[in-house]
């Protein structure tokens, strides 16, 4: 989401590490192209001026001027400010009671019932007994959109169809949830317009009728400022106690993201990252400002790794790396796994530096591993163990039962083939997968390695160039026919 911003503000920064030394005109130039970059994310005008002020302010101290690097004191002031726009910390969930009710509220096509399941699943993860109610009885199937998402996520649904009365149906259920022993009520509520006295009104009934303990405005950040005005309203009327920001996988520039905490007051206590039911994060200021400055979020995905990856399936892998033994059976379980962590590009965006790389690397899409996967599944469960028996005869068939061309069948064989013996001889492959991840997140202390490695990262997968840029391909071009020149030189003489 924050792409575009993050690319700005790295360019300044570039601009400003090369000045030999900093001075107010420089400070006001590169002040000036990061007011710019914030307006065009959609930042709110005034939030903008007042960040711009304070950085600008601490940027012309004499210790910043006079420091040995002092482009990196403007980017660390920048973070540091960031950090405190966006709120000094994570704010976690108030569950002061059992049961104690959160309310989901918001625009239509928020997100707020997907949004629900969402949270629920995150505090079932956490040991918590919880209830989702249907309080949407408006909307058509809202009612079984929540019920078949309660049952993928195995957590207990309570409606009563044909009931009006939300405000009824939320007391009921809270009554339920006390005999049932439920921790953490989650009201669904139906969506509405900021404007729609009656319905906002309703809201208010339901919150004293299920002595909510939490109210979370569940906010499209694709709606950019028009986000902020809606928290501003929800909040004068309910008394907001956080936010959930959604869609933040999407192209929305961010100013929500930036602005809504300044302007209302109320602290984003989660994010939406995707589709799936387990795409919700909690909302981390300083780890979303070092994202927005291109340093990566290395702490996230280690805690995201420990949550996803198999402890034990990665210690098998280690034993296997160590004989030599690693297989297409291997290769396809680790590629799983990476898309269980959000696919390749997403953990490259996540390093620091990782967007450069992303970069050389190019766009990697789902495609390119249900490619790679249809290929593997093609195979026989021999030829998988044995990579070095798939002669010409067996890769035409692969490639007919996949789908893909006899050359994308060839070029995956081989480039794995190389791969495993790059990894042999440097042991990068145990790095990368069975290496110092410890603590659960086993298979992830080499991601950096994998990203950077030559010959590996990307080409290794079959997945396209090695990293490489335009710049570089064109030198090693160039060295190469100097080096044909040279050779046949030597022959004639």
């Amino acid at each position: 989401m924050f792409d575009s911003l993050s690319d700005k503000l790295q360019e300044t920064f570039r601009k400003l590490r090369g000045q030999a030394r900093l001075s107010e005109a420089n400070i006001s130039e590169a002040m000036r192209e990061i007011r710019l970059a914030l307006l065009e994310a959609d930042v709110n005008l005034k939030v903008a001026k007042d960040f711009i002020d304070t950085v600008k302010a601490d940027c012309v101290g004499q210790e910043v001027i006079k420091s040995i690097t002092p482009g990196q004191q403007v980017v660390k002031i920048v973070n540091d400010q960031l950090v405190k726009l966006m709120g000094e910390g994570e704010v976690p969930l108030n569950l002061p009671s059992t049961p104690t009710v959160i309310m989901m509220v918001g625009l239509h096509g928020s997100g707020k019932t997907t949004t629900s399941a969402k949270l629920a699943l995150s505090l079932k993860k956490q040991k918590k007994k919880v209830m989702l109610v249907a309080g949407d009885v408006y909307r058509p199937a809202a009612i079984d959109q929540l019920e078949v998402l309660g049952r993928e996520i195995d957590i207990p649904v309570y409606s009563e169809r044909g009931n009006p009365n939300v405000a009824q149906i939320a007391a009921n259920a809270v009554e339920e949830a006390k005999f049932e022993h439920i921790e953490v009520v989650i009201v669904d509520t139906a969506g509405r317009l900021q404007i729609d006295q009656d319905m906002v009104q309703e809201l208010v009934r339901v919150s004293q009728a299920s002595r909510a303990e939490e109210i979370l405005l569940v906010a499209d950040a694709a709606l950019g400022q028009e986000a902020v005005s809606v928290a501003d309203h929800f909040h004068k009327a309910l008394g907001l106690t956080g936010l959930v920001l959604t869609k933040l996988d999407g192209d929305a520039r961010g100013g929500a993201a930036l602005s809504i905490r300044k302007v209302t007051g109320c602290p984003v206590k989660f994010i939406g990252t995707g589709e799936k039911v387990q795409d919700l994060e909690i909302f981390y200021p300083d780890r979303m400002a070092s994202r927005i400055l291109g340093m990566g979020d290395v702490v996230s995905l280690v805690e995201k790794a420990a949550e996803e990856i198999d402890i034990q399936e990665a210690e098998k892998l280690k034993k296997k790396l160590k004989k030599n033994q690693f297989d297409f059976n291997d290769f396809l379980a680790q590629i799983k796994q990476i898309s269980k962590l959000g696919g390749a590009e997403s953990i490259l965006k996540m390093l620091p530096g990782g967007r450069d790389m992303s970069k050389a690397v190019g766009s990697i899409d789902s495609k390119h591993f249900n490619r790679i996967e249809a290929i593997i599944l093609s195979m026989t469960p021999h030829e998988r163990e044995n990579p070095d028996s798939i002669d010409f005869s067996r890769r035409k068939r692969i490639a007919k039962g996949s789908g893909n061309s006899l050359e994308q069948v060839s070029g995956l064989v081989k480039q794995f083939n190389q791969m495993r013996k790059m990894m042999k001889k440097t042991g990068l492959l145990s790095r990368m997968f069975g290496g110092g991840g410890g603590g659960g997140g086993a298979g992830m202390g080499g991601f950096g390695d994998m990203a950077t490695a030559p010959g590996g990262s990307m080409a290794g997968l079959g997945l396209g160039p090695a990293g490489l840029s335009k710049e570089d391909k064109d030198k090693k071009r160039h060295l190469a026919k100097l080096k044909k020149k040279q050779k046949k030189k030597n022959r004639r003489k």
